[in-house]
């Protein structure tokens, strides 16, 4: 009885606190810290024993290294319908992710947090985006190619997207067989190829 008696005094003198408010504080961090950690970290993750480096050191065995994550290089398309183009909007994890600027299809996986399911410019993806960048806008109506009765300043905002893209993502193809083709800026008839 002494030890406990002992260490109740030394929780009080030392923190000012109670016993029981103590225990009930101490409580509520451990929930606390399972609770945040649980948002990065697979709660089963928590529960596991840590590995012990010093038992492969026993074992005589390399400690195992981790394996660096793979990178894929881009793939070139060539030429893609804008259906063949929607196919790569990040819903199949295996296909790299893919989006469309004035008919140029640019691989966007790098910055999957973005243009991936859950990211804020998810929309775009597996798109010919090029008006709805060029306004701005989210408005799912505006994920085409049509250049039609922009501003100046419309285009030249759509122009710096452009260069963004071809600064910091691989072109990987171009967009055909639709009706209409962009070409530096405005609108022209394709013609169809059979």
């Amino acid at each position: 009885m002494g030890l406990c008696a002992t260490a109740m005094e030394t929780i009080e003198a030392y923190t000012g606190l109670s016993p029981a408010a103590f225990f009930t504080i101490s409580a509520a961090m451990v929930v606390v810290y399972k609770i945040v950690c649980s948002m990065f970290v697979n709660p089963e993750e928590l529960d596991k024993k840590p590995i012990d480096a010093t038992s492969s050191i026993a074992t005589n065995q390399p400690a195992p290294q981790p394996q660096p994550p793979t990178i894929q290089e881009p793939v070139q398309l060539g030429d893609v319908t804008e259906e063949e183009l929607r196919a790569y909007n990040g819903s199949d994890p295996n296909k790299p992710l893919l989006m469309a600027i004035k008919g140029k299809i640019y691989d966007v996986s790098g910055s999957r947090m973005f243009y991936g399911p859950g990211g804020p410019y998810a929309l775009f993806a597996g798109r010919e985006a090029s008006r709805a960048l060029s306004l701005m806008s989210f408005d799912p109506r505006d994920l085409n190619g049509n250049l039609e009765g922009l501003s100046e300043h419309e285009l030249e905002v759509l122009q710096d997207w452009e260069y963004k893209f071809m600064e910091k993502y691989v072109k990987v193809g171009q967009l055909v067989g639709t009706d209409q083709a962009v070409n530096e800026g405005k609108v022209e008839e394709s013609e169809k190829h059979d």
